[in-house]
């Protein structure tokens, strides 16, 4: 008696990749946490650059892989990886700290920021975006960064919104800027590629 048995993909190679590239940037912006300075203006939360892997994220993975991307990262983040600024981890990170709101935000900026610059869910080239779209989307996100932390700045360190939203938000808008054309840069250099 003879049994053949076939070969079954239980999951697409397709999937595997975007599984591959998720950890990949969830990695990254653990990375980009370790950079970090005090913000002169804003003594209390430094200047990272996470929000540059977050910009990234959206960008090369869209906004489904690029969010999942940073929930992974919350996760890691939550469960005691140290990916944090500083280095920090911890489930207090995300839910009781002056920096909550921006991490919580993460997930929803990569998705916006996907959706814009991939016009919609479906995963483009992200080489074929114009700037216009591009920044946009990358605008787009800080704006959802910047109102999840304003909130968590005001609530946990016990700010007005107006006191909060200068010290957590405008006083990062030109770190903000030179990020965004760094992920311009990123993405129009012709040694990167989405695949």
């Amino acid at each position: 008696m003879s049994t053949e048995t076939g070969s079954v993909e239980l999951v697409g190679e397709q999937t595997v990749g975007n599984i591959a590239r998720t950890a990949l940037f969830a990695a990254i912006v653990g990375a980009f946490a370790q950079v970090s300075f005090p913000n002169p203006l804003a003594p209390a939360i430094p200047v990272t650059l996470q929000v540059l892997g977050i910009f990234l994220a959206g960008i090369f993975l869209g906004p489904l892989w690029g969010s999942a991307s940073l929930v992974l990262y919350l996760v890691a983040g939550a469960v005691g990886a140290p990916v944090f600024a500083g280095g920090s981890a911890g489930l207090v990170n995300v839910v009781g700290d002056l920096t909550s709101g921006y991490l919580l935000s993460y997930p929803f900026a990569a998705f916006a920021i996907g959706a814009i610059v991939h016009d919609g869910l479906t995963l483009r080239d992200p080489k074929r975006a114009d700037i216009v779209r591009l920044v946009g989307g990358m605008v787009v996100g800080t704006v959802i960064i910047y109102a999840f932390g304003t909130v968590g700045f005001s609530y946990f360190g016990d700010y007005g919104l107006v006191e909060a939203f200068m010290l957590s938000a405008v006083a990062f808008i030109p770190f903000e800027a030179f990020k965004i054309a760094a992920a311009v840069g990123i993405v129009r250099n012709d040694r990167v590629t989405a695949e």
